[in-house]
């Protein structure tokens, strides 16, 4: 490294429609981003696969971004590595994808998911990995890979998640860490190693799955082949990095229990820290290995709740109802929103548009406009789906509230924090002052903090963490949004045979 260039920090975070690469210092400020899209194919209803040739391709074009607006005086000292979690890459014995990746979304599995819950017990199955099984989970999408693709199976070696797929290329080394294993419902989140009980249940060896390594761990060096296609120098340390939720909460400074975490991406999910393993029994949420060990101070846990469409919802108006150009869409989709009034005029959105995980843990749910009229225009309907995102987030914190927590204000982020209007909503929903964080890249900036922590640059007791003004809510509008989250709530038990019959017919053809 020359004496006058700047070191810097690579986080990786591969998202479920982009890759973000982020280039940051030491003392936490950005010296430069990138970012490219792939493609999400739907081969059948209700799958979700993505080509790892095409995120390795991303890859290259984000490193690419991020190098030219850091400038040539920039020298990357470690690489730390965040994504989507829960996925399924097949590794024949080359150890390259034998097929398209099965992401987090795909809803193929549900028999296999009834089949390994029954086998192993409900109960037994929450209180070893944490969770209950859910669709998209790696755990499902191999049962399914192995009784419907029997041929596909018998030639799997190895089986990684998203993440850890690049850090193959990167490295040539197969390890993943705690944080995304525990996604897939296959893992010990009391020992953060790979349950013996659950594999055993599923007849699975360990030589399958690769070793589990602290998320802090130097897992390998910067090929030279990796090197060349992302503009990098080779042997760069890549540290064992961690999945994208745990990733943003680090990065958002999360440790006190009061705080409640939620970030707005392609999904969002409410976080909550917990210093031991706290799990619910019943199924209707989460708990997850945090990225860094437990410590004082440190929490090693944390209790997620989970819904699947939320940045999706905005996407799916984006493409398929208002087909506006990329470049302009967003700004337009909130201006229009921000015509309409709290409540939308009536008009209610349930954003299950790929099932929903908690607290309804159905692959079957769907979504749905409530109260539709001829009245209705264009900003009653994006605001209704802003709303109805939130109002799923705070059915999903519901479920960790019932353990006693209270928390007093949230920390907001995902790209959906970028929007003053979605901001102000979470503020009057949940009735708690919001700090969003002053960074989109939440992730990405946890996994580079991971880099600097593993290289040794940094203690673990390090943050990054900024935030921007907080948004106090409203009390009169929060009144107001208490009746209607009431309200969406009774929508699931009032719709569930009719959307399980709509989704058998499209299912059946």
């Amino acid at each position: 490294m020359a004496d006058h260039a700047t070191s810097v920090f690579l986080g990786l975070d591969l998202g479920t429609s982009s890759v973000k690469a982020l280039l940051v210092r030491e003392n936490g400020t950005v010296a430069g981003r990138g970012a490219a899209e792939y493609p999400t194919a739907a081969p059948r209803p209700g799958y979700a696969e993505q080509d790892p040739e095409e995120w390795w391709r991303a890859c290259g074009d984000a490193v690419g971004a991020a190098l030219r607006a850091a400038g040539p005086e920039t020298a990357v000292a470690a690489l730390g590595l965040t994504g989507q979690m829960h996925g399924t890459v097949l590794l024949g014995a080359d150890q390259r994808p034998l097929a398209p990746a099965v992401i987090w979304s795909d809803q193929r599995a549900a028999d296999q998911v009834h089949e390994i819950t029954g086998r192993i017990g409900a109960r037994r199955l929450i209180a070893l990995a944490g969770t209950p099984l859910a669709t998209g989970f790696q755990a499902a999408t191999l049962r399914w890979c192995q009784t419907e693709r029997p041929d596909l199976w018998a030639r799997t070696s190895h089986v990684l998640l998203p993440k850890d797929e690049i850090r193959r290329r990167l490295t040539g080394v197969l390890a993943t860490e705690p944080s995304d294993a525990c996604g897939t419902a296959l893992l010990d989140i009391s020992h953060r190693d790979w349950s013996d009980p659950i594999l055993a249940e599923m007849d699975w060896d360990r030589t399958l799955f690769p070793p589990v390594v602290a998320s802090t761990a130097i897992t390998g060096h910067l090929g030279p082949d990796a090197a060349d296609a992302l503009g990098l120098a080779p042997g760069i340390p890549v540290v064992g990095g961690d999945g994208d939720a745990p990733a943003a909460a680090l990065a958002a400074g999360i440790r006190d229990p009061r705080t409640l975490f939620l970030t707005l991406s392609t999904g969002a999910q409410v976080l909550l820290p917990a210093t031991t393993v706290e799990t619910d029994p019943l199924g209707r949420s989460h708990t997850f290995c945090a990225a860094l060990d437990p410590g004082p101070d440190r929490p090693g846990w944390y209790r997620m709740g989970a819904t699947l469409t939320a940045g999706m919802a905005l996407r799916w108006l984006r493409d398929r109802v208002f087909a506006l150009d990329k470049a302009e869409a967003y700004p337009r989709l909130m201006g229009w929103a921000d015509e309409a009034p709290p409540g939308a005029n009536g008009l209610l959105f349930v954003p299950y548009l790929t099932g929903e995980r908690t607290p309804h843990m159905d692959p079957n749910a769907r979504g749905a406009f409530v109260g539709l009229t001829a009245a209705h225009g264009r900003s009653e309907l994006v605001r209704a789906v802003l709303e109805g995102v939130v109002f799923a987030c705070a059915d999903a914190f519901a479920v960790l509230a019932e353990t006693g927590s209270a928390p007093s204000r949230i920390v907001l982020a995902g790209g959906g924090a970028r929007s003053p209007l979605w901001r102000q909503i979470v503020a009057d929903v949940f009735g708690l002052p919001v700090l969003p964080l002053a960074t989109a890249d939440g992730s990405a900036l946890g996994a580079a903090l991971l880099a600097a922590i593993g290289s040794g640059a940094l203690d673990p007791a390090a943050s990054w963490a900024v935030y921007e003004a907080p948004v106090e809510p409203d009390p009169a509008t929060h009144a107001r949004y208490r009746d209607l989250v009431a309200l969406f709530r009774r929508q699931y038990a009032i719709g569930r045979e009719t959307v399980h019959a709509l989704a058998a017919y499209e299912r059946n053809g």
